[in-house]
């Protein structure tokens, strides 16, 4: 409904063409259900969607997970939640070409109102934490500036990741590590001067990020919004510095929005190189924020950009 577009597949031979754009997602999803071993019935279906398109917001992920659950039910199948996740991270991968992590096709299948999702990407643990924001709101800005997965510098970072990950392990020594999330900032200090550039500065943006993620979760558990605000923008800076995923864009709506008395803290969101940026605001401040931050990144990017107020909601489901 969003693009007036329309395509027709066989199940017995689904392909991904890139003129089909997003329809490839709907498509992979097919492809990867069929490979299971899951035969499908076929059907018309209707998508209309109101995510912002390649800005970062998990639209991709939205349409797979949303996906499964309507062949799945139309089809008389069932799968378990974490299947659903895994295979829609699998469609993505493998069909359209995406290497995605898990988190974006786990909180959609897993969401749940008023609560954030821990998740630990080594073993797919997960764990609901509840989101404490009395008196607070989170607010989205979109730059507007359009960002394609594919033709991003995200496959490279994991590239970049993987290999800093091997040379670390042959220094430490030590058998469990198997992701960079094993390792400890202490470990990576003592031998971070073995990993040339950019790959230093990619393997400290992770670990550090991990452990900001840790904390963020105390900070929750103990309604400290003052210091989740602070480690929002500390994530922030790390990306942009060290990560190199962020853009002039997102770093000018980041900086208008800490000039704001009431935001407790504001970072980029997405996989980078546009899209969009999330912040915690106090309630008391939401027109104030929308109204002076829309003004400054009009006047220094030239660019009218779209703010939404949100709350933390349920995943995917049946209506």
């Amino acid at each position: 409904m969003n693009f007036e577009k329309e395509i027709s597949i066989s199940l017995d031979e689904i392909k991904y063409r890139k003129e089909d754009g997003w329809t490839n997602y709907p498509k992979g999803v097919a492809w990867v259900l069929e490979r299971e071993g899951l035969q499908l019935k076929g059907a018309d279906v209707i998508f209309e969607g109101n995510i912002p398109v390649e800005s970062g917001l998990s639209s991709s992920a939205a349409i797979e997970v949303v996906s499964m659950l309507t062949f799945l039910n139309l089809s008389n199948k069932n799968l378990p939640p974490e299947k659903i996740a895994l295979l829609s991270r699998k469609a993505e991968n493998e069909f359209v070409g995406v290497s995605c992590g898990i988190m974006d096709q786990f909180i959609i299948t897993f969401g749940k109102k008023n609560h954030a999702l821990l998740i630990d990407c080594k073993i797919l643990d997960y764990k609901l934490v509840p989101f404490r924001n009395e008196g607070s709101v989170l607010i989205v800005g979109n730059t507007r500036v359009k960002r394609g997965l594919t033709n991003s510098e995200y496959n490279k970072r994991v590239e970049e990741c993987t290999e800093g990950l091997e040379i670390l392990k042959n220094n430490i020594c030590r058998r469990d590590i198997e992701c960079l999330g094993d390792i400890t900032i202490e470990e990576f200090n003592q031998y971070k001067k073995k990993l040339h550039s950019p790959i230093e500065k990619r393997c400290e943006h992770v670990i550090n990020e991990n452990e900001r993620v840790k904390q963020a979760v105390d900070c929750l558990g103990k309604g400290d919004l003052e210091n989740l605000g602070n480690l929002l923008n500390d994530s922030h800076y790390s990306l942009r510095d060290l990560y190199e995923v962020s853009c002039k864009e997102l770093d000018v709506m980041v900086e208008a929005a800490l000039k704001i008395k009431g935001v407790l803290g504001a970072r980029m969101t997405g996989a980078g190189f546009g899209g969009c940026m999330i912040a915690l605001v106090d309630e008391k401040s939401k027109e104030e924020f929308v109204e002076k931050v829309g003004k400054e990144y009009e006047r220094k990017i030239g660019i009218k950009c779209e703010f939404y107020i949100c709350k933390v909601e349920n995943g995917a489901q049946e209506i």
